[in-house]
C-alpha cells in the first residue's frame, strides 16, 4: 500500500476552500490528470483520468463529509483501489490549510514503478498548487454542497 500526504496553505477562508472542494465536476480545472468527473448523486462520482498515455475510469463513494472539516472517499470500481481524505484547517479568517491523504494499491508494473519514484506524491503536490492558484484567483468558490455524510 502506498500512502501520499501533502499539505498547502491557501489564502482564502476555510469555508471557501471547502466549498470549492465539494464541486467535483470542477476538478479538471486544477487536477492535471483528471479529464472529467460526473457527480452521480450526493455520494457517488464517476472519474475519467489520464496518466501519461493511459486512460482509466473508476467510481468513487464519499464515505464521510463534514462542512469546513473533511471529505473522505474510497474507490468502488476501476483498476486501482484507493481511498483518501481531504481536511480543511482554519489558520485565520483569510487563510486555510488543506491536507490530502491518499492510500492506494498500485495495480500493475507501471503504477508500481511510479510509486517507487514518487510520481503520485509529485502529482498530488502539483494538484494542490493548482488548487491554490485556482481558488485564490477566483476569490470565491464556484458552488458549494454543505451536506453531511457520516458512515
Amino acid at each position: 500500500m502506498t500512502q501520499i500526504i501533502e499539505t498547502i496553505d491557501v489564502n482564502v477562508p476555510v469555508t471557501t476552500a471547502y466549498n470549492q472542494w465539494t464541486q467535483f465536476e470542477s476538478f479538471p480545472h486544477f487536477l492535471d490528470e483528471v479529464e472529467s468527473i460526473t457527480q452521480l448523486d450526493d455520494t457517488h462520482t464517476h472519474w475519467t483520468v489520464k496518466v501519461g498515455p493511459f486512460q482509466r475510469e473508476f467510481d468513487a463513494e464519499i464515505t464521510e463529509q463534514h462542512p469546513d472539516e473533511r471529505v473522505a472517499w474510497r474507490s468502488t470500481g476501476g483498476d486501482t483501489a484507493h481511498a483518501g481524505v481531504v481536511t480543511f484547517h482554519k489558520l485565520d479568517d483569510t487563510t486555510s490549510r488543506v491536507t490530502v491523504q491518499i492510500d492506494w494499491e498500485p495495480s500493475d508494473a507501471i503504477e508500481k514503478l511510479g510509486s517507487l519514484v514518487g510520481a503520485g506524491q509529485h502529482a498530488v503536490k502539483k494538484d494542490l498548487e493548482n488548487f491554490k492558484e485556482f481558488i485564490e484567483k477566483a476569490h470565491s468558490e464556484t458552488g458549494a454542497w454543505r451536506g453531511e455524510v457520516a458512515r
